[in-house]
């Protein structure tokens, strides 16, 4: 049925199919109410009733509801149900049409099919074709005067057959047997898309109001799964999975803006069958949140890209004096020589990487409390830093971290720019009355300054000594700017993260490089990470994986009690971890992973690269991936890049100062 004179390759998957929504529904609530639940249909809710923080009941126009769970699955509705709760839910009802064609004979069991370059699908309905698509300039359908959204049963919109006319003509050009035929019925009803195109699920700032949500389209595919993750995730505290990319809980503030959502919204609808490139960024609701270094970085030929909203620089045009060979395929595609320019002048001088960006939370209260949460000891002397991960209660890593003792009582956690709002939840979640945890992000800029002439570049600026080891913290006053000075790095070179408060930011970039420093970006953070064999939350360590399979052993004080504790010293006495996170250098330099490609051992598929990239201080490709324990230092390996299988050993990390002696000097 296809024409297929311009296609190259195509794919098929012969479990793929669709779901027909009633019997879906009608199949899940049977096995429901086997369960013993009790389905109230045709009832308006009018409220919920939160005290103290948490949901109490449901107030519907049949009656009040006790419960101290609620799960928000209205879908375009959810943002409307959630303000009920006092809740902003990033959800943007958008118009979504597909039509059923007339008659172009027994079009049997066909396959569904999707040409996403010509960002149409279609599939077999009766004896035509069911035929949808995502255009480019698709609309919004928020209620009219602050009407409820599906004030009726269903709600449709008349069709617009010209938005709709890329999609038919893609359809009509791909099936010759609709060139014949005519547009015999159209559906176009609401949608609920996220800001950036992925679901949402989790539970919100009110305790045990829930979201399962904003499915763009793919809720019936994912409906078991989603209802089995939350069912965990409400029953046991985390789900099986991680679904950390699809927590409510990776949106900061802005994401309750309606403006900022729609716009975000609409570009991940119109991209929504696009191809993306690794380190691809969108335009769409920015520039949002900014350093205090702004002003400085169009000068130095910044190219920029976005996290959890926050600009960081990628990596500075000025710098891009190296001619460095350009990795082959995707990883090559948005990338830079500046990269390998600003690793080895930190590496020779020393750079200076903004990272305001980075999550900070004040904990305030006794210090048994983070005692707990922390798998590694963080009763220490006032000006410790302490590098450790919280667990959940199957070991698995919920958050990887520093903790910093300011006070007998005052603790600042730094962790990641999109892992902020999860964190300070998860800290929330278990902190006991007397201790507070606060969001202090915006207060503080982060520059970090590593390099072998460091000290060079800060000493002149201080009166203090910067004699302070590794994995200190000492207030200084750089210049006329008070700074909090952090001996900790991120890419395996001498110095510090200096913290000012964020009106003393500018400032402090200023003298740092007028006196000496290079100003370098994120992508030569993660080269020279990858190096050092730092962790990525996220990719390398999941909720998923624990301390030992990590190889983060050392971060762990197994003789004090911690959260995750009982199950990591089972799987101990067990044997052991049964995988190893393992550092990969391919045999091809130019052959660079970017994560997901599926490793081999003897021919046998045996794990997966959960990060990769090219070290430029070392000048080898480097990947890392989860593979068997059994699995031995110096074995070679296959790597799947694009199709082909790439020759790879198994080697020791860290490839770069594996005696640690750059850092400390």
């Amino acid at each position: 049925m296809l024409d297929v004179a311009d296609v190259r390759a195509a794919g098929w998957l012969p479990g793929d199919g669709y779901l027909r929504p009633e019997p879906l529904a009608a199949a899940l609530a049977a096995g429901a109410r086997a369960l013993g639940v009790t389905f109230a249909t045709g009832v308006r809710v009018t409220g919920i009733e939160v005290a103290g923080g948490r949901v109490r009941a449901v107030h519907t126009d049949q009656g009040r509801i006790a419960t101290e769970a609620v799960v928000n699955a209205a879908g375009a509705a959810a943002g409307h149900v959630g303000r009920l709760a006092g809740v902003a839910i990033p959800i943007v009802p958008i118009k979504h049409q597909y039509v059923v064609s007339s008659s172009i004979g027994d079009v049997g069991d066909i396959p569904t099919v999707r040409d996403p370059d010509h960002i149409v699908y279609f599939r077999g309905e009766g004896e035509g074709l069911l035929v949808g698509g995502y255009i480019r300039t698709p609309d919004v359908c928020w209620p009219e005067d602050g009407a409820a959204p599906l004030s009726t049963a269903r709600t449709l919109f008349p069709p617009d057959l010209a938005k709709f006319e890329e999609s038919w003509a893609s359809a009509r050009r791909r099936v010759p047997a609709l060139r014949s035929a005519e547009i015999d019925r159209v559906v176009h009803g609401p949608e609920a898309f996220t800001p950036d195109g992925e679901f949402l699920l989790g539970e919100t700032a009110v305790r045990g109001f829930w979201v399962a949500a904003g499915f763009c389209v793919h809720g019936l595919a994912a409906a078991g799964g989603v209802g089995k993750v939350l069912a965990e995730w409400i029953v046991d505290g985390q789900p099986e999975f991680d679904v950390s990319h699809m927590d409510i809980r990776r949106f900061g503030a802005h994401a309750a803006s309606r403006s900022w959502a729609t716009e975000k919204a609409l570009d991940a609808y119109s991209r929504y069958y696009d191809i993306v490139y690794p380190y691809t960024e969108w335009s769409a609701g920015r520039p949002l949140r900014r350093s205090a270094t702004w002003p400085r970085l169009a000068p130095l030929g910044a190219s920029l890209g976005e996290k959890a909203g926050w600009e960081r620089v990628n990596w500075f045009g000025s710098t891009a004096g190296a001619v460095a060979e350009r990795p082959a395929g995707w990883a090559g595609q948005v990338w830079s020589p500046a990269i390998e320019a600003e690793c080895l002048a930190t590496a020779a001088t020393a750079g200076l990487f903004d990272q305001s960006s980075f999550a900070k939370l004040d904990v305030r209260g006794p210090a048994a409390f983070l005692q707990w949460m922390c798998a590694n000891d963080v009763d220490k002397p006032v000006g410790t830093v302490v590098y450790t991960q919280l667990l959940n209660t199957r070991a698995g890593i919920e958050a990887d971290l520093t903790v910093t003792r300011l006070g007998p009582d005052h603790f600042r956690v730094v962790t990641s720019t999109a892992s902020g709002v999860r964190d300070l939840a998860w800290l929330r979640r278990h902190a006991p009355s007397d201790v507070t945890v606060s969001d202090v992000t915006g207060a503080y800029g982060c520059l970090c300054l590593w390099g072998p002439l460091a000290r060079s570049v800060l000493q002149p600026l201080t009166d203090e000594p910067l004699d302070f080891r590794f994995m200190q913290a000492r207030q200084l006053t750089v210049g006329p700017v008070p700074v909090l000075a952090q001996r900790v790095t991120y890419v395996g070179e001498y110095g510090w993260e200096l913290y000012a408060p964020t009106e003393y930011t500018l400032t402090l970039w200023d003298l740092l490089v007028s006196a000496g420093a290079v100003p370098a970006g994120y992508r030569a953070i993660d080269a020279m990470r990858l190096e050092k064999g730092y962790r990525v939350w996220g990719s390398d360590i999941t909720p998923e994986t624990t301390p030992d399979e990590a190889g983060l052993s050392f971060a762990v004080r197994a003789d004090k009690d911690f959260l995750g504790r009982t199950a990591l010293l089972a799987a101990r006495e067990a044997g052991g971890p049964s995988r190893r996170l393992r550092c990969l250098v391919l045999d091809d330099p130019q052959t660079v992973c970017l994560g997901t490609e599926p490793v081999r051992v003897n021919g046998e598929p045996c794990g997966r690269v959960t990060s990769g990239g090219y070290g430029y201080r070392v000048g080898a490709s480097i990947a890392y991936a989860y593979l068997p324990a059994s699995v031995p230092i110096g074995t070679r390996v296959e790597v799947g890049v694009f199709a082909t299988w790439a020759g790879a050993t198994v080697v020791q990390d860290p490839l770069y100062d594996p005696s640690h002696s750059r850092i400390r000097p």
